[in-house]
């Protein structure tokens, strides 16, 4: 039956049978938390560099220490936690559940950040490369041009040469022909 008929004749069709249709959005009772994915990042990556350095590890042993310590010699009236210890290794434990997303939500951020900086990196590269076999070809051009074009040497070598020729030939006398004793 169509949605029209359905209409025309009251009867509501089951929900299963709009599987192709969105629910319809229900009420809250609560309302919807929303949390900056950036400010929980940084606070991630703030506790994964707390958990991380030797003033938390010596804090945490001394804790621990701390604890055991007063469940052991304190008199039995003030001992919270008799042995084996159960509510220490629940809190650690509740510790632990909540440092391990943390330090891997801080681990994928500084890999986001890592991988963004070798894709620069490559591309810097890519570019410094172009870059410098450009100003090699640059380079071998004028390599190839200025073994064509005639240097100051060669054209020195060569006036000496047509003079010599020329002085063999005796059209031109040398200074030391007696061009001098004309007068």
């Amino acid at each position: 039956m169509s949605e029209r008929a359905d209409r025309r004749t009251g009867t509501r069709a089951v929900r299963g049978d709009k599987l192709d249709q969105p629910q319809e959005q229900r009420a809250r009772v609560l309302p919807r938390m929303t949390f900056s994915q950036e400010a929980f990042g940084v606070l991630s990556e703030q506790f994964a560099r707390l958990m991380g350095t030797a003033g938390f590890l010596i804090g945490m042993t001394v804790f621990v220490a701390a604890w055991i310590l007063w469940n052991v010699l304190a008199p039995v009236g003030l001992r919270f936690d008799e042995f084996p210890f159960i509510f220490l290794t629940l809190m650690l434990s509740l510790q632990a559940s909540y440092a391990a997303p943390l330090i891997l939500l801080a681990q994928n951020r500084q890999a986001d950040r890592d991988r963004v900086a070798l894709e620069q990196d490559r591309a810097r590269d890519e570019r410094n490369l172009a870059d410098t076999e450009f100003l090699t070809r640059e380079v071998a051009s004028l390599r190839i041009a200025l073994r064509e074009q005639a240097t100051r040497d060669f054209v020195r070598s060569e006036l000496r040469n047509l003079l010599d020729e020329l002085e063999d030939r005796a059209i031109v006398r040398g200074p030391d022909d007696g061009a001098g004793d004309r007068t």
